[in-house]
């Protein structure tokens, strides 16, 4: 999936870059070069619409629940993981 390191650190930078809002964007792109089954990305953009939305509709920006903050930051932590872990030849799941 990787050419060079730098290219894998500029992936895995990708969804903390944007808080999460491109958290999909590595595994579709994996899934069109054949790295990943296709249900990876999908699950990862369904996910991201149902956490990123819920944690905006959950409560409004002044409140005191750190909730919604969790969430956002769980799939922001999840895409990176998983990004980084895409080229290990130890990990098969989903490929």
């Amino acid at each position: 999936m990787f050419n060079s390191t730098a290219a894998k650190v500029v992936w895995v930078l990708l969804p903390i870059i944007t808080m999460g809002l491109a958290a999909a964007v590595p595994f579709v792109v994996a899934a069109a070069k054949g790295v990943v089954k296709p249900w990876v990305p999908v699950t990862y953009v369904v996910g991201e619409l149902v956490l990123i939305g819920g944690a905006m509709a959950m409560r409004p920006a002044d409140s005191d629940q750190p909730f919604a903050g969790f969430l956002i930051l769980s799939l922001i932590i999840a895409a990176a993981t998983h990004t980084g872990l895409l080229d290990n030849p130890r990990v098969t799941f989903g490929k």
